[in-house]
């Protein structure tokens, strides 16, 4: 039996996070607006979260896989949702041109949580700020969002320019 919970799996840089490239220092990770307040939102509903982040700058040498863990940590304390706010977080070290099992827009990640969690892929969203988010989503078969301050004619997803008005749409279902 499949679970009645609703799900969000998350990209992070340019959509939890001002993106400044490869993010290596806990010290620039700044919240983008509405995300806060949308997530908190979201945990009253008691949804379940799930961080998927392509992270070649490990492989790239530009920062270690520990630094990614404290960029995660600081973003979470900023959030203010606890230590467990996240039900699982996978970050992908792959590059493009060597890609990891998990790097997006591999639905890996999610249908592997699909079912360790007993999800209902109706009741589950991927957003993120890139095409590759929403290729991640449609691949898996879930819901996608794409947060863009351009609306784009051949998005074939909900096209948001905030996480509040992402809210608004995954809730109006």
């Amino acid at each position: 039996m499949l679970e009645d919970r609703s799900a969000l799996f998350m990209d992070r840089d340019g959509t939890l996070i001002v993106d400044y490239g490869y993010l290596g220092d806990p010290e620039k990770v700044e919240l983008l607006p509405g995300v806060k307040e949308a997530l908190t939102l979201l945990h009253q509903k008691h949804w379940m979260f799930f961080l998927l982040s392509n992270q070649s700058g490990v492989n790239r040498g530009f920062f270690t896989m520990k630094e990614v863990e404290v960029v995660n940590q600081r973003m979470v304390d900023l959030i203010g949702l606890g230590n467990n706010f996240f039900t699982e977080i996978r970050c992908a070290v792959g590059t493009p041109e060597a890609p990891c099992p998990y790097r997006k827009p591999s639905p890996k990640f999610i249908l592997e949580c699909l079912e360790k969690y007993r999800l209902n892929p109706k009741k589950c969203w991927m957003i993120g700020d890139r095409t590759t988010d929403v290729e991640t989503g449609h691949n898996a078969n879930i819901n996608s969002i794409l947060l863009t301050q351009e609306k784009l004619g051949t998005c074939t997803c909900p096209c948001c320019a905030n996480f509040m008005e992402a809210y608004k749409v995954m809730t109006e279902q």
